[in-house]
């Protein structure tokens, strides 16, 4: 048997939940990093999946990451595409970071 299905009902619902929240997190992370690596590669905007992506990334930055209101702005030859990976990258960070806080504070 599994370490889940050892444990008690609420124990496992717990566990469960941990994984679930935990997944979420990283999903969001993951759709930042990829859009920041999009945005570096200098990706077709139009095509849809570039489209999707940017468009999950750029609801899942809350407003704090976002690169409308970065962060940090940087400016010269490469700017936009360093505040793409500077910003998407520290809210990826920051997703990881808060799930797995989460992910143990939930699990039991």
């Amino acid at each position: 048997m599994t370490q889940v299905a050892d444990r008690k009902p609420s124990a496992r619902v717990r566990a469960i939940v941990a994984r679930v929240v935990w997944a979420v997190f990283v999903v969001c992370a993951s759709a930042l990093a990829v859009a920041a690596l999009l945005i570096a590669l200098d990706a077709e905007p139009t095509n849809p999946f570039v489209e999707f992506v940017l468009d999950v990334a750029d609801g899942v930055d809350l407003g704090i990451f976002s690169l409308e209101n970065p962060i940090k702005e940087f400016g010269g030859k490469n700017g936009e595409t360093t505040t793409a990976l500077f910003n998407y990258g520290i809210g990826a960070v920051a997703y990881l970071v808060v799930g797995r806080v989460l992910e143990r504070v939930i699990r039991p």
